[in-house]
């Protein structure tokens, strides 16, 4: 989950990799290093804390110069946030560097071995173990870094994205991965390589993506040059155009990346659809599923696996799958999936949910499915991800960048695509009657501007959230199809201003959570037309009594719900099965402004990262 960043070329280094880190941050921020080589000298400044502090110390202790560095933002696994373990680790020799994202699992084994041979190690990370095996390898083996590098990551157990650099053959970083995404950027006798492709999009279009149980040697001067890590057969170079652009992962006037986010989910709705959903016709197109039509017409379940925001798309998936198109549905957290033996046939098809498409517990479900001959599906928003590759069939979401770790429009464009899915079963089953299907049709195009207007209730939220930012819990209701909305505006609360939240079906509040309210509780209840409203009615009546603050999410008009809680939140009606892509957008709201009226860092909460390519 952390942030990789090289250059070597013509340019300064420093500019670029500092850069390049601030792009990933989003991937870890626990602390942050850069190496530089100035032509006679490498050197190493790092420190605990975010890359402006890096900066900071970089302005007043060391040096900016070089055409060749590497650098690194952490998320720890081993050894706490401190500037010895930051990135990037000497190895005993010196001559050594390496920079690394993923986890070393037998590092314990190769540390104890490398100390009875004299090695000693200054930081707590598995990373140090790493590029002293590396040197020892080297050193035994006599042989270059690139052969050492490969011979060292056939003896190590767990998932890594490495860059390693040799200041005695200094036109050259050797880079490797197994689980954590790696691309290099070809430029004009120059590369860059970073965790993804955020970093270099301004000097260059043209990516290589390392697949898994690959390593690459970047030499100045020379093409790439690419092998597998495990039989030492050589791969051709695939150089593939770059879709985004600078201005996508930049904020552009918003105070923060998840309220440029939020903001961005009308067109990021618009754009998930579009080209695949045509109303005036009644199709939905989409090639992933008509080339695979068979195989989801003859499954016999559909299993969910996914985490966190995604797994929460997933259930709503469950309710739409299941109304829709008649299919029974399962949703498993991926990280649990893979460690249950579950029943798996081939009978069943298995949707694998990734805003990054790098997620490692996801991707461990996906091979898991494979290997017990299920067909499976991916749904991601990063073009040549992992899970792309692996899955054998899939659709992209079309939300754009998504910087803010808190994911936002990542759910609403992952809801838009699953629907899509469920309608086209449905309208291929027959589950369906076609005048209910263009009615599903219509309404989905009238989403983005139903969004659009929710957005207008941000002043409202604001209002609603400067009171209740101090309360210490808060409690999510919601049924049916707002079930998943509760859990996620919940998680969203806890994710980036810290308060305890918890999500509930609105009917198991009396099964215990009821035990909680008092007149302190703020409760957000989900209490649409659409759908069990006159059960929610009575759950707020039941919160009423016991002088719970209701803050209630109502269908434009509602005048029930509007006498009974203390504020109401409005959002224009649509069908029940689409209800989630408006019910969700004051949530958001909500969080973030409690966030910021809580002075949190918004864009990067405390303890998390945006891509968990760890396990």
């Amino acid at each position: 989950m952390c942030g990789i960043v090289g250059y070597i070329g013509h340019r300064e280094a420093y500019p670029i990799i500092l850069e390049g880190l601030k792009r990933l941050e989003y991937r870890g921020y626990d602390s942050a290093g850069i190496a530089l080589y100035d032509g006679t000298d490498l050197n190493v400044c790092k420190t605990k804390g975010k890359v402006a502090d890096l900066e900071s110390r970089i302005e007043k202790e060391s040096t900016t110069k070089g055409s060749i560095g590497i650098g690194h933002t952490r998320w720890a696994t081993h050894g706490v946030p401190n500037d010895i373990n930051a990135h990037p680790h000497y190895s005993n020799s010196g001559d050594l560097v390496i920079i690394h994202n993923g986890i070393i699992e037998n590092y314990s084994a190769l540390r104890k071995e490398l100390i009875s041979r004299g090695y000693n190690f200054k930081s707590d990370t598995d990373t140090e173990v790493l590029v002293n095996l590396i040197e020892d390898i080297k050193r035994k083996e006599n042989t270059k870094l690139g052969k050492a590098v490969q011979i060292a990551l056939n003896q190590v157990v767990g998932a890594y994205a490495i860059a390693v650099f040799d200041k005695n053959k200094p036109d050259e970083i050797v880079i490797a991965r197994l689980g954590s995404p790696l691309a290099v950027g070809v430029g004009d006798n120059e590369f860059f390589i970073a965790s993804d492709a955020s970093p270099f999009i301004e000097y260059t279009k043209n990516a290589i993506y390392l697949e898994d149980e690959e390593m690459a040697i970047v030499r100045l001067g020379k093409e790439i040059k690419i092998r597998k890590i495990k039989d030492d057969s050589s791969v051709d170079p695939y150089v593939q155009e770059l879709q985004m652009n600078l201005e996508q992962i930049e904020k552009g006037g918003y105070e923060h990346f998840m309220l440029k986010e939020i903001y961005e989910q009308p067109r990021a709705i618009l754009d998930t659809f579009r080209g695949r959903l045509l109303s005036n016709e009644a199709i939905i197109k989409m090639v992933g599923v008509e080339d695979n039509m068979k195989k989801f017409l003859n499954a016999d379940r559909i299993i969910v696996v996914a985490c966190g925001t995604s797994w929460h798309a997933g259930l709503v998936s469950e309710y739409i799958f299941e109304d829709l198109a008649r299919i029974p549905v399962e949703v498993e957290y991926a990280s649990e999936f893979r460690y249950r033996n579950p029943v798996i046939t081939e009978k069943d098809i298995v949707i694998a949910i990734s805003q990054s498409g790098e997620t490692a517990d996801t991707l461990a479900a996906i091979k898991l499915a494979k290997s017990k001959g299920a067909f499976v599906f991916g749904v991601c928003n990063v073009v040549g991800s992992s899970i792309a590759r692996e899955t054998h069939a899939g659709a992209y979401t079309h939300a754009g960048p998504e910087i803010g770790v808190a994911s936002t429009k990542a759910f609403t464009t992952q809801i838009t695509v699953l629907t899509l899915i469920a309608l086209r079963l449905a309208r291929a089953k027959g589950t369906i009657s076609s005048s209910d299907f263009r009615r599903h049709l219509i309404e989905l195009e009238l989403i983005p501007e139903k969004v659009e207007k929710t957005l207008l209730s941000d002043k409202n939220v604001k209002t609603i959230a400067s009171i209740y930012k101090d309360a210490k819990n808060c409690l999510y209701l919601g049924r049916g199809y707002n079930f998943p909305v509760a859990l996620e505006g919940a998680l969203k609360l806890k994710e980036i201003s810290y308060i305890h939240a918890e999500g509930y079906p609105a009917a198991e509040m009396k099964h215990g959570p009821i035990a909680l309210i008092d007149e302190n509780m703020p409760i957000v209840v989900i209490a649409t037309k659409m759908g069990h409203y006159e059960k929610v009615v009575s759950n707020i009546e039941e919160i009423k009594s016991r002088e719970g603050k209701i803050i209630g999410i109502v269908t434009e008009g509602d005048e029930t719900v509007k006498k009974l809680a203390d504020h109401v939140i409005e959002v224009p009606e649509t069908l029940e099965s689409l209800t989630p892509l408006l019910t969700t957008i004051p949530l958001q709201l909500l969080s973030y402004h409690i966030a910021v009226m809580l002075d949190k860092n918004v864009d990067q909460p405390r303890n998390l990262a945006k891509s968990v390519t760890v396990e």
